[in-house]
């Protein structure tokens, strides 16, 4: 039976005041139209767990190729080399694993005293201060630190490239961006050029060094090492994400804790409980929410037929809230038993970093609990960021006792 449009029901992925709480607009595409299409900015979107999550595993039918964001997607520019996610099997599967050996659970772990550190080196001076903010003072900061550290940036550019990404991202404006103007004046990645051609010939032990010295077979079945180019576009894709989505992670667990008391007074008192609560957090408010794929063929959902060359939108962070597989979705809760999410997607495009990004977000929280038992949010100084990619607060203070 088909879906027909509801004249009322209208969701835009650049609208400010969508963004503010687009969970109302989810729970009513989910219910009256899990086939939703936008004609203002021609795409189709899927918003129910397991449509997303069928949808992310067949990346044959919904390609990454043409890039994951709506606005790139739109603008018919060609995706650089080395940007896994924006790559199909089978080169996607060989870049993908050049990179796999490195962000393993067990070499993450490795890293926690130094992430530790890094929390340390942003709360400790705030101890007394009456007051901290989750971005600025710690989401903005031990993400950078580490993901430079991994990379080999030195610490004293680490600011000013995780600036120049932000600054990227941002939205001013309910719109969609115009791309090539941004890409006219400011090509992403040709910052790293420096400390690749340094790199290249002063080694060391980091994830620079090991994509300028690897060999793998290409798709063409040729024994090689990475491009330049290639390289550029796999620091460039890490230094963003390893920054970006963290900090945003940082930022919903400051704020949804803030307004659950109860369930952070449980995590004081046991701190076992940290690592579920992470996951809750990345359930409830995914930092990143929507992602885009390119319709290779004729699909069907729901009685209607999405033609080939479409966009199709993967609300990811909608399939989190459905009460289709969370009961209560709506609700958030630290002992809630969950399976698996999408918050990191699923399938072969599932987030390299995720073990990173679970570590950083439990020992962050670890952290401040250890220095904060307690905090409140500073809602007049708040702000929320405005990016078509992720989602989350660009400022969240919050006052301490």
């Amino acid at each position: 039976m088909s879906v027909q449009p509801k004249a009322d029901l209208y969701y835009d992925p650049y609208d400010f005041e969508i963004d503010s709480d687009p969970y109302p607009v989810w729970q009513r595409l989910r219910d009256e139209q899990p086939l939703y299409y936008n004609e203002r900015y021609d795409f189709f979107a899927l918003s129910r767990f397991d449509d997303v999550e069928r949808a992310s595993v067949d990346w044959s039918t919904y390609s990454s190729a043409k890039g994951t964001i709506l606005e790139l997607i739109k603008s018919g520019m060609a995706m650089p080399p080395g940007s896994i996610i924006f790559e199909d099997p089978p080169t996607h599967d060989i870049h993908r694993g050049l990179l796999s050996r490195v962000f393993t659970p067990r070499k993450m772990n490795a890293i926690e005293p130094k992430i530790r550190e890094f929390c340390a080196r942003s709360l400790d001076p705030l101890i007394g201060a009456g007051g901290f903010d989750f971005i600025r003072d710690l989401g903005a900061q031990m993400p950078m630190r580490t993901i430079g550290m991994l990379l080999g940036i030195p610490e004293e550019d680490q600011e000013t490239l995780r600036d120049r990404g932000d600054e990227r991202l941002r939205l001013n404006e309910s719109a969609m961006p115009d791309v090539e103007a941004m890409f006219a004046t400011d090509d992403p990645g040709t910052e790293f050029e420096a400390y690749i051609d340094w790199r290249a010939d002063h080694p060391s032990d980091d994830l620079m060094t090991e994509l300028l010295q690897a060999e793998f077979d290409d798709a063409t079945g040729t024994r090689r090492r990475l491009s330049r180019e290639e390289v550029l576009g796999f620091v460039n894709l890490l230094a963003g994400a390893g920054n970006e989505t963290t900090t945003r992670l940082i930022g919903w667990t400051g704020k949804l804790l803030a307004e659950h008391p109860d369930q952070r007074a449980e995590l004081v008192k046991d701190r076992g409980l940290v690592a579920n609560a992470i996951e809750e957090v990345l359930r409830f408010e995914s930092p990143s929410p929507v992602q885009a794929r390119s319709v290779t063929h004729d699909v069907e959902h729901y009685g209607r037929v999405v033609p080939e060359g479409n966009v199709m939108l993967l609300l990811t962070a909608s399939g989190n809230r459905d009460e289709r597989k969370f009961p209560k979705g709506d609700r958030f809760d630290i002992h809630r038993r969950i399976d698996h999410h999408l918050a990191f997607g699923y399938g072969s495009h599932f987030c390299l970093g995720a073990a990173l990004a679970r570590l950083e977000g439990r020992v962050a929280l670890d952290e401040v609990l250890q220095r904060f038992p307690s905090w409140e949010v500073d809602w007049d100084n708040a702000v929320q960021a405005r990016t078509s990619t992720v989602r989350g607060w660009e400022r969240l203070p919050v006052t301490t006792p």
